[in-house]
């Protein structure tokens, strides 16, 4: 069984040692693969390197663990690990572990889940794995505290092991983890909120009295119940919420019925 295991926080996240290491304590025998971009490329959606060559480099990362750093997007990393570096479609394609939920129809701006569309594009199962980040994991991270990635590997771990044996209706599995989970947390089936952020812009003026521009926003919490925002952020349970590649409107016939003529004469 091939496994490739892509991290758009970069090649040196320390999700991925984590990841790994659970992943061949499940599955001894699997052939696991890290294959992350050089740098941070958080925010970047499913951008592809198409009009600029790519460099990939084998680095060491822990003890008997190394990876391959690509010199672009986490999408690029998909592509290289399957047709240069597996040169076949493996079985499991996980991105993640990131740092930092991924919830609300906001995933389409993320990196973790660009990666896993673009690996179920190609025919891999897979697997968008992110760990909810608060104020408190913030000041952890000022302190240089390390982040203890070992209970959302296993439980990501986990549901790769049901994932890979009963054959789900997806093409992709948006998992997100509590940041206090534990092994007992609950899980819970969910579907996207409309947002997991308010969206803000602030001005600001440089040394030259030029303005220049942060894009920001707030964590929201109120959103219906059954959404994967509202599970993790106001219950504290794990969100998997099941994803299709195919965005196509539901209720195409009734679109068709409705505007059909409308759109004939246009």
């Amino acid at each position: 069984m091939d496994i490739l295991i892509v991290n758009d926080d970069g090649i040196y996240s320390p999700s991925l040692i984590a990841l790994y290491k659970a992943l061949k304590n499940k599955f001894e025998d699997a052939n696991i693969t890290i294959v992350a971009p050089t740098n941070q490329q958080s925010g970047i959606g499913r951008a592809i390197s198409l009009f600029e060559p790519l460099r990939m480099s084998k680095v060491k990362l822990d003890k008997d663990i190394y990876g391959y750093a690509v010199s672009g997007t986490p999408t690029d990393c998909v592509i290289l690990g399957i047709y240069q570096v597996l040169k076949k479609v493996p079985d499991l394609v996980i991105s993640g572990i990131n740092i930092g939920e991924n919830l609300g129809t906001e995933i389409m701006t993320s990196g973790t889940l660009g990666a896993a569309f673009e690996a179920a594009h190609h025919g891999a199962k897979a697997i968008a794995s992110s760990l909810q980040i608060t104020s408190d994991h913030l000041k952890f991270r000022e302190l240089d505290i390390p982040i203890d990635f070992s209970v959302p590997a296993e439980i990501t771990v986990r549901i790769a092991e049901k994932y890979l044996k009963h054959d789900f209706p997806c093409d992709v599995i948006n998992l997100n983890i509590p940041e206090k989970a534990t092994l007992k947390t609950p899980i819970e089936i969910t579907r996207l909120a409309r947002k997991m952020y308010t969206t803000h812009v602030e001005e600001r003026l440089d040394p030259r009295g030029r303005s220049y521009y942060w894009i920001d926003g707030y964590p929201i919490y109120d959103e219906k119940e059954d959404t994967d925002v509202y599970v993790l952020r106001k219950k504290g349970h794990i969100s998997l919420t099941p994803l299709t590649l195919d965005t196509t409107i539901k209720n195409l016939d009734e679109f068709k019925k409705k505007y059909g003529e409308i759109l004939k004469r246009v």
